[in-house]
């Protein structure tokens, strides 16, 4: 368990290691800022894409087979990361890098195979969140070495640790008993990520582009009538890449529904706080801290929700993970509606952040680790890593709307705040404010997908 969870870790801190080099990756790969935001979006994109087919794999031929390949993939983009001075291999390190963020949803369904019955439920919650643990790390850990050693070492730093990893999951984490063989969907795999690269593309670049560009308008209409095409192929076919029956089911539905809640909701509070944190003092909501310093006032956030994972393994035996996910939800909207009072009453400061990140953080534990535990309620063993790769592209979309939404709000109300390099633009506290809103309403919406998933009886016991 310890080795899976530092997997999830690994792979957790590949999504927020380059965060720190955002203002200089136009300089460092000779490029323009619109070319290197890409850097961000490919990971996106590639890790959408790439987990419900890995899940399968990973059901069809061996869950800590593809769990390794994962691994290996983040080994292999860092190291290209690593050797990169232009955008187009460095683009090439990233979507690498991406491909691994399906560890995540593999380890989940591989506890499900090799844990006993009695500790599945607070291993389920540790490996989920592993995500806060590696999202709290990541700043600090890029921040520092990028500062004091060079932005390559940052790279070598993460291929070593994610081969590292991968030796001690080959040498010490069993492989699961349980594959289930068959022909591969190639098709529908083609299918799928078309359509999922025309709506997480539009929706991470609708901003950028502008949302009535033909660029945008083209991808929608693109996803549409992919999607609509995939879901004709996939239907009723025998060895289909995703499920259609059990992921449409209402059990199944409703979860996916409150996870692109809870991926809105964990992206907002990545997104709202460190500006606020990193904004001079001048600025309508500025604390004025250094990225450093910034990071590790955020840090206790992921700690508090890998803590509260157990919590919620604790309410899903005692309430089931329905009730668990639910009140997870609105600890969660508490954590908002705190933000909320920080923000009216004009008491922004890294004391306020620290006690909502850490509300938030709670909140997250519960529900993330939740999840996987009610998707497998529903959900055959031998069909756990697809499931649990579809539950997690949901996330991401979810992580995709946020960007959308809070970055166009954030972006569209802008102040200018005195430094001593001239002034420089934020975001007023009114534009948080409505994000902030807009946050706490997804939050609601979780809540009551949650609360409205029937209760069921696992489908089945878990291999020892």
């Amino acid at each position: 368990m310890a080795v899976l969870c530092a997997a999830g870790i690994v792979v957790s801190l590949m999504q927020t290691i380059i965060v720190p080099l955002i203002p200089e990756l136009p300089t460092l790969l000779h490029t323009s800022t619109t070319n290197a935001s890409w850097a961000l979006t490919i990971t996106l994109l590639m890790g959408a894409v790439v987990t419900p087919i890995s899940g399968r794999l990973g059901d069809m031929i061996g869950k800590r087979r593809m769990l390794l390949a994962c691994l290996g993939a983040v080994a292999a983009g860092s190291v290209v990361c690593a050797l990169s001075s232009s955008l187009i291999p460095f683009l090439i390190g990233r979507g690498l890098q991406g491909m691994g963020i399906g560890t995540v949803a593999l380890g989940i369904s591989l506890i499900r195979d090799i844990v006993p019955p009695q500790r599945l439920g607070s291993s389920i919650g540790a490996m989920s969140a592993s995500l806060g643990v590696g999202g709290s790390l990541g700043l600090p850990f890029a921040a520092v070495i990028a500062q004091h050693v060079s932005w390559h070492a940052l790279f070598w730093v993460s291929g070593a640790v994610a081969v590292c990893v991968a030796l001690i999951v080959a040498a010490t984490v069993p492989a699961s008993s349980i594959a289930t063989g068959g022909r591969f969907d190639l098709i529908g795999a083609l299918g799928l990520s078309v359509f999922m690269v025309c709506i997480l593309l539009a929706l991470s670049k609708g901003h950028e582009w502008g949302w009535t560009s033909p660029a945008v308008l083209g991808l929608f209409a693109g996803f549409v009538a992919s999607s609509l095409l995939w879901w004709r192929y996939e239907r009723g076919r025998p060895n289909a890449l995703i499920d259609l029956t059990i992921n449409v089911s209402r059990p199944i539905l409703l979860t996916n529904i409150a996870s692109i809640a809870a991926g809105f909701v964990f992206y907002a509070m990545q997104m709202m706080p460190i500006q606020i944190l990193m904004a001079p003092e001048s600025a309508p909501s500025g604390v004025g801290l250094p990225m450093v310093e910034a990071s590790l006032v955020l840090m206790p956030g992921g700690l508090v929700m890998f803590g509260f994972s157990y919590v919620s393994a604790w309410m899903s035996r005692s309430f089931g993970p329905r009730i668990a996910l639910g009140i997870g939800s609105l600890v969660i909207g508490a954590g908002y509606s705190t933000f909320l009072v920080m923000l009216t009453e004009g008491h922004a400061g890294w004391v306020w952040l620290i006690i909502v990140n850490c509300i938030v953080g709670a909140g997250l534990g519960v529900a993330y680790s939740a999840m996987p535990a009610l998707i497998m309620e529903w959900v055959p063993v031998t069909q756990t890593g697809e499931a649990n790769g579809v539950n997690s592209t949901m996330r991401s979309i979810g992580t995709s709307l946020a960007t959308a939404v809070v970055g166009m709000i954030l972006a569209s109300s802008i102040a200018l705040a005195d430094t001593p390099h001239g002034p420089v633009p934020v975001p007023t506290t009114g534009a948080y404010i409505i994000a902030a809103t807009i946050s706490l309403v997804v939050c609601l919406l979780a809540a009551v997908a949650a609360f409205s998933v029937p209760r069921s009886t696992l489908v089945d016991e878990p291999v020892v």
